[in-house]
């Protein structure tokens, strides 16, 4: 696995973000019959190639929705309240998602790129890049943003163009 280069990243993504987005919504639109078998399949290709830990990029530019029952583990593991926990670190946005107030997250140690509370993460963090769902046709479209921030999200949906050129199959 080789370290993610970003120059190169955002230079490929500058290059091809038309067609991979119009891509991906002809996925959405027109989901092949087996895409969670497809996408499972494509998604352990990806994970041999892609190591997170060289990029973190996720961390760095986006922010996870917190659920009410995130907040709730992550301010107790944290010793505080769940009130004082918000306050700290988090807003609620238009949609009302709870989101982080800046970034990179609180939580990332830039010198390692790992996560201070791993074990107590946010369930949006432990399932980035949501490349292996079920009933992934109710998740393409999250692929739309994710792409432009993840080499991960960017690889599978290379991979899922190639196979649809050959049909699926």
């Amino acid at each position: 696995m080789e370290a993610v280069n970003f120059r190169h990243f955002k230079k490929l993504w500058k290059a091809n973000k038309r067609r991979m987005k119009g891509f991906v919504t002809k996925l959405e639109n027109k989901p092949p019959k087996k895409l969670d078998q497809i996408s499972a399949e494509v998604d352990r290709e990806v994970w041999k190639e892609i190591d997170c830990l060289s990029c973190a990029n996720c961390c760095k530019k986006m922010s996870p929705t917190y659920t009410v029952s995130d907040i709730k583990r992550i301010s107790e593991h944290l010793g505080m309240t769940v009130k004082e926990f918000r306050a700290k670190w988090l807003y609620l946005d238009k949609t009302g998602d709870w989101m982080n107030v800046s970034t990179p997250c609180q939580f990332l140690d830039l010198n390692t790129n790992m996560c201070s509370i791993y074990e107590h993460r946010p369930v949006d963090c432990a399932g980035f890049p949501h490349l292996n769902r079920k009933k992934m046709k109710d998740y393409v479209h999250i692929h739309k943003q994710n792409i432009e921030y993840c080499p991960a999200t960017y690889r599978w949906i290379e991979k899922m163009e190639i196979l649809a050129k050959s049909g699926f199959e």
